[in-house]
């Protein structure tokens, strides 16, 4: 075997570990109560009585993805951020201490840069209700543009927080080269305006859009914490049903957000809640709604048609600032200095 089928090997072994990390783990091994709230929420859509669904996401449909949620005691992106010893670990995204202090918020930028990471199943999962015609928006607070790698068309997606797409000037607010903002970010440099000497950053901010009306509110992977984006679910008609799939029960938790109407009863009858991780919510669901063969092979075909993320600035990125896999490989093979 020459230099060149190795490396494709190696590519290929890479790239089936990565399509394996994001399938479901349990693979509808779920508890009965859990299957019950999602028969619920199938038997809604199979009736034709959800034809206008909105879905709301949050860290936990990337996890799986191998991106770190925010808060998570050891592995989450804020406690990585300990060593620049924030007043608050959301300060992160304040734009006065960002003024002051870049370092930390472009540190957690080379995290989470898109390129180093393939859609879940979850990201396919929405995509797949677009293509049912049922999908009305996508409210995510990701800023990693999964949505869009899994093949999700843009006028569905409303980045909540913004995304990396497009880059500006925080001080004359000139749009600059997204490729040059990269370059500088994945070699340590603090991206800076030639027009003004004023900071850039990535567009990741908050925006709104008014609510759309919708039949069926699916939420997941979020702790509905976070304003202003917490505060969407209360757009909602308190009679209009929720599907909450999250390893946390959100709305068990007091939240003047989730209190949607005076009629409580009739709006706790309406949340529907499955105790899951979002890949193997999506998957169960999917398997209900007769959904599933077309969910994994638009999975597997897109998957197998991605190529392996390759950067070509100076430096390459890596999210332990180790070698990755292939590029120790490569290395071995002495294919890169």
């Amino acid at each position: 075997m020459d230099t060149k089928d190795q490396i494709i090997e190696v590519e290929k072994e890479v790239i089936e570990e990565c399509k394996q990390n994001a399938k479901p783990s349990t693979k509808f091994n779920l508890e009965e109560k859990t299957l019950k709230a999602l028969e619920g929420v199938a038997n809604l859509i199979k009736e034709g009585k959800a034809k206008n669904i909105i879905i709301l996401t949050g860290a936990g449909i990337s996890t799986s993805s191998g991106i770190p949620d925010f808060r998570s005691p050891k592995t989450g992106l804020y406690h990585n951020l300990k060593k620049y010893n924030l007043p608050m670990a959301e300060d992160i995204f304040c734009i006065e201490y960002f003024e002051e202090n870049p370092e930390p918020f472009f540190q957690l930028v080379k995290e989470l840069y898109p390129g180093k990471f393939y859609p879940s199943l979850s990201h396919y999962f929405i995509r797949l209700v677009q293509e049912k015609g049922l999908l009305v928006r996508n409210f995510t607070q990701n800023i990693d543009g999964l949505e869009r790698l899994a093949g999700l068309d843009p006028e569905y997606i409303i980045e909540s927080h913004g995304a990396f797409h497009t880059s500006s000037c925080i001080k004359c607010r000139d749009q600059v080269d997204t490729d040059k903002v990269k370059n500088e970010i994945f070699n340590d440099k603090i991206p800076m305006c030639s027009k003004c000497d004023g900071l850039v950053k990535p567009d990741i901010v908050f925006f709104g859009e008014r609510f759309p009306k919708c039949d069926l509110l699916i939420i997941m992977g979020t702790s509905l914490k976070v304003q202003p984006f917490a505060s969407l679910v209360s757009e909602v008609r308190y009679n209009v049903p929720k599907l909450l799939i999250n390893l946390e029960n959100s709305f068990a938790t007091p939240s003047p957000f989730l209190s949607l109407s005076k009629e409580t009863k009739k709006s706790n009858q309406n949340r529907h809640y499955c105790e899951s991780n979002c890949d193997d919510g999506v998957y169960a669901l999917c398997e209900l709604l007769g959904w599933r063969e077309e969910l994994m092979k638009m999975y597997n075909e897109h998957i197998d048609k991605m190529e392996l993320f390759e950067f070509k600035g100076d430096k390459k990125p890596s999210s332990d600032d180790e070698d990755t896999k292939l590029e120790k490989a490569m290395k071995e093979l002495k294919v890169v200095d």
